[in-house]
């Protein structure tokens, strides 16, 4: 959590010791509000904000004592620009949760609030069940973020962050709308490739596999277990582990069951001959 140096925290603290703890779980963040209830004058405010105590983030919102290195800060700056019932939302709340990237415009949902620059408001109130805290800060669950995502999100992205949410154990199936499980598997996959697989398998209208599941002692990538074969996806970090990967095929063989290792350049630009492949060690 990003703090603000302790010689500022302490002078703030010295008019009122109950503003300590409310600066540290808004990572060094405070508003005009919350300043005169402390204790300060508008007047001190002033002096402040001109003495560079206080860093003007947005109208009635400061850093205390320098600009917030991180983006947590960035965010509770526009969460308390943006009232009391806004809280970190669509793709702001993604990144909060780990499932991509985004570095643009903090996003927020909030039921009624004026527009603040360089923050992406959404109007919209949310129910209680929708919304919890992670790292101090308000956010939408994951389940409520996965489903603000499926109208922004490419098919493919969105269903690489569903399935990253339930591999770190974020939410279950259950928890997202109808709409979003149709796509999914049973067991969530663990890869971009794994999922372009499942895509090829759909497309060329193949049995479904059962995905990273154990047989013979061993976690297999794809399995279609009355045909008793396995696909192996071989991406880059295969090449560290050819050895490995060999033992395990010979085991997989003794167990009576058929191996075929499948590249990423044989899937995306062999497409039809890779189908008729698995057409024929399928039927």
């Amino acid at each position: 959590m990003c703090r603000p140096p302790r010689a500022i925290v302490w002078r703030v603290c010295a008019v009122n010791r109950a503003i300590r703890n409310q600066l540290h779980t808004q990572h060094g963040i405070t508003t005009h509000a919350q300043l005169l209830n402390a204790g300060f004058s508008p007047d001190k405010i002033h002096r402040w904000v001109k003495a560079g105590h206080l860093i003007a983030l947005h109208r009635g919102v400061y850093a205390v004592g320098h600009l917030p290195p991180s983006p947590h800060a960035k965010a509770m700056a526009a969460l308390l620009a943006c009232g009391p019932t806004a809280v970190l939302s669509h793709r702001s709340a993604a990144q909060l949760w780990g499932l991509i990237r985004y570095d643009g415009p903090i996003e927020v949902t909030a039921a009624n609030t004026r527009r603040r620059s360089g923050v992406v408001v959404h109007r919209h109130r949310l129910t209680e069940a929708e919304i919890t805290r992670h790292w101090d800060l308000p956010v939408t669950t994951p389940a409520r973020t996965l489903t603000d995502l499926a109208a922004t999100l490419s098919p493919v992205a969105l269903t690489r962050a569903v399935n990253d949410a339930r591999l770190r154990n974020l939410l279950s199936l259950d928890d997202l709308p109808p709409r979003l499980r149709g796509a999914q598997t049973p067991r969530p996959t663990r890869s971009a490739f794994e999922d372009a697989f499942l895509a090829f398998v759909r497309r060329h209208r193949l049995p479904a596999p059962e995905v990273n599941t154990i047989v013979a002692g061993y976690e297999v990538d794809m399995l279609w277990r009355p045909q008793r074969l396995v696909a192996e996806l071989d991406g880059r970090q295969h090449e560290l582990q050819f050895e490995t990967d060999r033992e395990k095929d010979a085991d997989l063989l003794a167990a009576g069951l058929r191996v075929v290792r499948v590249t990423w350049e044989r899937l995306t630009e062999r497409p039809a001959k890779e189908a008729a492949r698995f057409r024929a060690l399928l039927a």
